[in-house]
């Protein structure tokens, strides 16, 4: 078939150079003295498969051999597939492959990926490129949860992350959570406010469900979940939702759950919740003490300035963190909220019961009967337990344990001494 007519350039013979003439020789002068091509191989420093083409085709000339140019499709040809790329085959080279086959184009799919690979990256570098964006002081604050596995008291643990970083300065916050729901985000970012002393103009979120519930990304309409569109109202700040699929918006936090994994937790292991929270602390300290990689200034420093452009804290925030659960008691009168235990009166066992968790406390309801009140305990694995939910239920366990008959070992197992006797006295 003529090339011009299957859509190729023309492509002429060329002579490469392989091997060294006297590399050559010496292959084919081993060879006639009996030598393997391994041996061979191995003696002149080549490859095996060198060795056997010279060893196997004496006819090529020494130190040379002739292999086509790879092929390519001629320039009109070229124009169509990138045509096609962006069009109908959607910035796909197989599919630009396969049309190109439709309208008798015989060219292989290699050449087809080589001719459009210039189009695909520049459409590829467009996705990814990304104008920095930077904001005046106080203007917004940046947040978002990150996950990673820490040994906690001796046991693998899932924390869950809570980052949030002022755009100015960069200064961060962050904070231990054991799960990532709609109150944990709430109290995240309240406490974020309260660790810099003031509320920013606007708070930069991706698009989690316990934030976000719809988000068009032609319109760009955003529905927030109502208790956190409630929360943004109690503390008057707007809400601004990254694109979907487009998490690299919010660039600064994402940097900062970076940083956090790789820097503050990276190869730790704590005794306990708390000794977390106060190595965070700390490490928060460091954090913004540091020279920024992109501001080339101490977050520290450059939050001097932005502190002022802070909004003052609300005299009476409401309650960030309200959530109930239906729980139904276990046998050992507990149940379970976060991997916690929490006890409930014996008698409620195999019940269904309402938890309710608050900032501090979590309270216990039967019905409208209020039956337990916990302080709030955050060590992952614990149980918290209260006396009095178990009285009764020991003494009743102690006095069927003192009526019960005493008997002999033997008499446990359904044997007794007069049973062995018996037994040697037929044998004799």
């Amino acid at each position: 078939m003529d090339q011009e007519k299957a859509g190729y350039s023309a492509s002429p013979l060329v002579e490469v150079h392989v091997v060294d003439p006297e590399i050559v020789s010496q292959i084919r002068g081993l060879s006639k003295l009996g030598w393997g091509s391994k041996r061979i191989a191995r003696e002149l420093d080549v490859a095996r498969n060198t060795v056997r083409r010279y060893i196997r085709s004496p006819h090529i000339e020494s130190g040379s051999h002739i292999r086509p140019r790879r092929r390519k499709l001629n320039e009109d040809l070229v124009r169509e597939a990138e045509r096609l790329l962006k069009g109908d085959a959607a910035g796909n080279a197989v599919v630009v492959h396969r049309l190109l086959a439709q309208r008798n184009v015989a060219s292989s799919l290699r050449t087809v990926q080589r001719a459009v690979a210039r189009t695909r990256q520049a459409e590829r570098a467009a996705q990814v490129a990304s104008v920095r964006f930077e904001t005046p002081p106080g203007e917004q604050l940046q947040i978002d949860f990150g996950e990673k596995r820490v040994v906690i008291g001796g046991r693998e643990t899932c924390v869950h992350f809570f980052v949030g970083v002022l755009g100015y300065s960069r200064r961060i916050f962050v904070r231990a959570f054991l799960s990532e729901r709609h109150d944990d985000w709430r109290e995240g970012v309240a406490a974020c406010f309260h660790h810099f002393g003031g509320v920013p103009q606007t708070l930069l979120v991706d698009n989690p469900k316990a934030m976000v519930l719809h988000h068009d990304p032609v319109s760009r309409h955003v529905t927030l979940h109502p208790g956190f569109a409630a929360f943004c109202k109690d503390w008057e700040i707007a809400v601004r939702a990254c694109a979907p699929y487009r998490a690299r918006t919010k660039g600064k936090t994402e940097s900062g759950v970076k940083f956090v994994k790789g820097n503050a937790l990276a190869g730790l292991s704590f005794v306990s919740m708390a000794a977390l929270d106060a190595h965070l602390q700390s490490w928060m300290a460091l954090a913004d003490a540091r020279i920024h990689g992109t501001t080339h200034e101490q977050p520290a420093a450059r939050f001097a300035i932005e502190r002022h452009a802070l909004r003052p804290l609300p005299a009476r925030p409401a309650p960030v963190r309200e959530r109930r659960l239906r729980r139904r008691v276990a046998n050992d009168s507990l149940v379970n909220v976060d991997t916690i235990r929490y006890s409930v009166p014996h008698r409620l066992v195999r019940d269904w019961v309402e938890v309710a968790v608050v900032a501090d406390e979590v309270k216990i309801y039967f019905g409208s009967e209020c039956v337990a009140t916990h302080r709030r305990c955050h060590e992952p694995h614990r149980c918290v337990t209260l006396p009095e939910h178990y009285e009764g239920l020991l003494k009743r366990r102690r006095a069927e344990h003192d009526r019960a008959p005493v008997q002999s070992g033997l008499t446990a197992m359904g044997r007794s001494l007069q049973d062995y006797a018996d037994v040697i006295g037929g044998a004799q």
